[in-house]
């Protein structure tokens, strides 16, 4: 029932391709000093105490004078001595304020251009998300059950992430049942040196051999950004597609849904390929993630995907936006975290791009909407531009980066046209490939493109200056209000009015169309501020409410209908985390806006559910499958039916239960395994469950 759930919500719970450092807090660009350029990093995962021992031998790029090398490493990891490259000592300190940063003091001051040369020895555990880089988030985690150590987690020393690149060797030590898939060219495992033997217990009389133990090999040779790493009993499924090699990494219990996830990313790579220009290096991994961390993560040539998400069907949207970070988020690196739209947004949107090549407008349309709703849920809480300011892989991120993030993209690609947007994109990956670029650099080349296009002789090229002021740079999505009147004219009629909506800065062109008694006419009316007088002449008759504002949905812009999903979307994610009473009151607010949303009144009713509010839940059910049933959730009904059979069961209600299970089944509607769940209670009274089974 996973499956369609996040497809339902996709925009709302998404999560990728995320760059930044943990801070709710505005940030300025900070200097470094000292870059990392090389690593040679040895890691030891020691499963059964959930902790990590390694030596990180690190060359440094000197940029300004300074004794004072910096360095952020995860706080849960100790460090117990740093050396220099004479192998003596190196004082260092950990300031209480800051933990993740570590300051290393030279003995003398570094010179520009100098390199200099630092090894870094420590251990800790890892085994939840306290005092993760990422507040609330698990980013590097060790267990007998699996491990994975994400890069932005910081677990071994890193200088000016997200933007920084480096070459790498890392030599990942793990028992000899566990596999290691990772970040850089792998070399076959070999057997780790036996540890002295382990003490003897007491009676035993001979010491303990230590356990086998296996060195997994990674090196990366241009630089980029290695150092994401995912180990457990995997097994790799090789898929050969389209003349690639696509290795797949999978529990035993994933491997019959590996070969799909090859093929589909085989179709997926070709397609980017064309649109934006070739990677560097093609190669390409999948792996699926242990459960408690992010839904999805792409690094450098591999592209990560959480057990909850990962569909047997293959979630292909899922996958094209991964994959579209190879390119915007790996191969093109945001300069800044506030520069996170140029990764991020246009992942997303890439998505985007590659569902309209395979599923065509409709399936291009739906994405769009999914992502207009999730940029309505947290808008407000920072412009895009200022990206720093949110916690990288939240709600609020998702929300401004990546969702209203996308729909700026195509926002951007109406207002310059197809041609010229894909020359945009085209031109951008070319000068920023192997680089880091800021918002600034990408608006720039925008309006370059844009003025060197050939224009009619009368035709001034837009300028992009006020677009980017107004969706990149500023909070706010304009609702949009009309007035009108309608005048007979000797040569057809003229419609005379006012467009109102709330944004002060506001400048945009927008499309109106006018059903009229004929054929439907197109206009473009310029509007700026919060109100615009506008005149449309047509030569038919204009119908009853037949004026639309933005027909072809290319701008954002809030609605009822949207503001109910919106309102719904932060209310699911809300009862993800468990967190129902808060959930409820989201669930409310949208059924305040539209009191019989079918989807509101479910989802309302599984909240009271798992709070054992069953009276309540079962008014709520009955309300979801009297309500509007929009065909993009008709499942509401026949899982409300499954539902309300489980409270009849739990209330010792047999024979109602019966008839609920069965009026599901009759509906024939197996959204997330409806009707096996129907089935199964039909047979077996519902007992109880600790999950939601239908959500």
């Amino acid at each position: 029932m996973a499956a369609w759930r996040n497809c339902a919500v996709a925009c709302a719970v998404a999560l990728v391709l995320l760059m930044g450092a943990g801070t709710a807090q505005a940030q300025e660009p900070r200097r470094w000093n000292f870059r990392a350029t090389n690593y040679a990093v040895s890691a030891t995962l020691v499963p059964a105490e959930q902790t990590l021992q390694a030596r990180a031998k690190v060359d440094f790029e000197v940029r300004e004078a300074s004794r004072n090398v910096e360095v952020e490493l995860h706080p849960n990891l100790k460090v117990t001595g740093v050396t220099g490259a004479d192998g003596k000592p190196v004082a260092f300190e950990r300031a209480e304020s800051s933990p993740l940063r570590l300051r290393v003091t030279l003995p003398e001051a570094a010179t520009p251009g100098q390199k200099v040369s630092l090894t870094f020895d420590y251990a800790g555990p890892l085994s939840n998300e306290e005092n993760s880089p990422v507040k609330d988030t698990r980013l590097a985690y060790i267990s007998e059950e699996g491990s994975y150590l994400l890069l932005p987690a910081r677990w071994f020393p890193l200088t000016n992430y997200p933007a920084n690149r480096y070459t790498a060797t890392f030599n990942i030590t793990v028992p000899e049942s566990v596999s290691v898939v990772g970040t850089g060219i792998a070399g076959a495992p070999v057997q780790a040196p036996p540890s002295p033997p382990a003490p003897s217990k007491k009676g035993e009389g001979v010491a303990r051999p230590s356990p086998v133990r296996m060195v997994y090999s990674f090196r990366m040779e241009r630089p980029e950004t290695p150092g994401t790493f995912v180990a457990g009993n995997l097994r790799v499924v090789p898929v050969n597609a389209h003349g690639m090699n696509i290795p797949v990494y999978v529990p035993a219990a994933a491997v019959e849904t590996a070969t799909g996830y090859g093929q589909s990313l085989a179709n997926i790579l070709p397609a980017f390929s064309d649109l934006f220009g070739a990677l560097p290096r093609p190669e390409m991994a999948i792996a699926q993630l242990p459960e408690g961390t992010l839904a999805y993560y792409s690094a450098p040539g591999l592209l990560l995907i959480g057990k909850q998400q990962w569909d047997p069907r293959v979630n292909y949207r899922l996958l094209a936006r991964l994959a579209a970070g190879q390119w915007w988020g790996n191969e093109v690196l945001p300069a800044t975290q506030n520069d996170a739209w140029i990764a991020d947004g246009l992942a997303r949107y890439a998505e985007a791009m590659y569902v309209q090549q395979l599923a065509g407008q409709e399936g291009f349309n739906k994405v769009l909407e999914d992502c207009a709703v999730g940029s309505l849920t947290f808008e407000e809480a920072a412009p895009i531009a200022q990206a720093g300011r949110l916690e990288p892989f939240s709600r609020e991120y998702r929300s401004v980066v990546m969702n209203k993030g996308a729909v700026v993209f195509h926002m951007l690609r109406a207002q310059m046209g197809d041609a010229a947007f894909l020359e945009l994109l085209q031109a951008f990956y070319r000068k920023f490939a192997g680089a880091a670029a800021r918002i600034e650099d990408f608006q720039q080349l925008a309006q370059q493109i844009t003025e060197n296009r050939p224009k009619p002789e009368a035709q001034a090229p837009p300028n992009l200056v006020p677009f980017f002021t107004n969706w990149v740079n500023s909070t706010g999505i304009p609702e949009f209000k009309i007035d009108y009147v309608i005048y007979r004219i000797p040569k057809g009629f003229r419609i005379v009015g006012k467009i109102k909506q709330g944004l002060e800065t506001f400048r945009m062109p927008i499309e109106v169309k006018v059903e009229t008694e004929g054929n439907p006419e197109m206009k473009t009316i310029e509007l700026a501020g919060t109100e615009s007088d506008f005149s449309i002449e047509t030569f038919g008759r204009p119908k009853p409410g037949g004026i639309i504002l933005d027909p072809n949905n290319q701008l954002l812009k809030s609605s009822p209908k949207l503001r109910v999903r919106a309102a719904i979307a932060r209310g699911e994610e809300l009862a993800e985390s468990g967190r129902f009473y808060d959930a409820i009151q989201e669930y409310q607010r949208a059924l305040e806006v539209q009191k019989n949303n079918s989807l509101a009144h479910f989802r309302m009713g599984e909240a009271f559910f798992y709070q054992k509010n069953y009276q309540a839940s079962a008014n709520a059910f009955r309300e979801a499958y009297a309500g509007d049933l929009d065909p993009s959730y008709k499942w509401v009904e026949v899982w409300s039916h499954i539902y309300l059979g489980k409270i009849y069961d739990l209330g010792g209600q047999r024979e109602r239960a019966i008839n609920e299970y069965s009026k599901a089944r009759d509906l024939s509607d197996n959204t997330g395994g409806a009707q096996e769940e129907a089935e199964k209670f039909i047979k077996k009274p519902y007992a109880g469950e600790e999950k939601p089974s239908g959500s």
